[in-house]
């Protein structure tokens, strides 16, 4: 194997950007910034989103939406919705239907 084919294995410290949770895990990031976790000093790579934030993981039920997305979908399309009829307006507009049809042509 060549010895420079690869990247430099390392354990690099990950820290989440939204709750200031960190770990440390093996990777082959080459960051420059560097900072000391646990008496020992790491390469540091910020994460926007970790296990710590998730809401997979945190158990929230809270939709993050930076755009606003879900927003516009749900103003777009709620105000289409046909009001509900009660069932004898329903009735009467089926009995007028009929009773056009019913009317001869000349």
């Amino acid at each position: 194997m060549k010895k420079q084919g690869h990247p430099q294995y390392q354990e690099v410290l990950f820290v989440d950007s939204s709750t200031g949770h960190k770990f440390v895990c093996g990777s082959t990031l080459q960051p420059k910034e560097k900072e000391v976790f646990e008496g020992k000093e790491y390469p540091v790579c910020r994460v926007a989103v970790s296990s710590a934030s998730h809401p997979f993981f945190t158990g929230s039920k809270q939709l993050v939406d930076s755009e606003g997305r879900v927003d516009k979908f749900k103003k777009r399309y709620s105000s289409k919705k046909e009001p509900v009829k009660p069932e004898t307006e329903k009735k009467e507009e089926k009995q007028a239907a009929k009773t056009v049809k019913k009317t001869p042509k000349k």
